[in-house]
């Protein structure tokens, strides 16, 4: 694992973060944000400075949010009121159909039965 310093031009902050491998100048990475959320960045620059101790490079990155992460949350929030469904009269199946209802049917053969 290589420990990268990572120079976040959006946030304005600076993080070692351990990567397997340098990442290259616009190659994009998925960072977690100050406020806990993950987002896209692009690496806008890599450079090597040589470490305090010893004969050893440590690799930095630049990096800004991606143009449309930042897009996404440069935006307000705008929550939507959510509206019922306006109810339908009731549909009748006469309506529908052109027909008598069956059970209207039924009745008129059971009040000539007497019943």
């Amino acid at each position: 694992m290589i420990e990268i310093e990572v120079q976040n031009e959006t946030n304005q902050s600076q993080e070692r973060i351990r990567f397997a491998a340098v990442p290259r100048i616009g190659e994009g990475l998925r960072l977690r944000g100050p406020d806990g959320m993950w987002a896209s960045f692009d690496v806008m620059d890599v450079w090597y400075q040589k470490a305090d101790f010893g004969d050893l490079w440590v690799p930095y990155i630049h990096v800004r949010m991606t143009s449309d992460e930042e897009a996404d949350s440069s935006s307000p929030i705008v929550e939507e009121e959510i509206v019922a469904p306006t109810v339908v009269d009731e549909i009748v199946p006469e309506d529908l159909f052109g027909e008598e209802d069956e059970s209207e049917v039924m009745h008129e053969g059971y009040a000539s039965l007497g019943i």
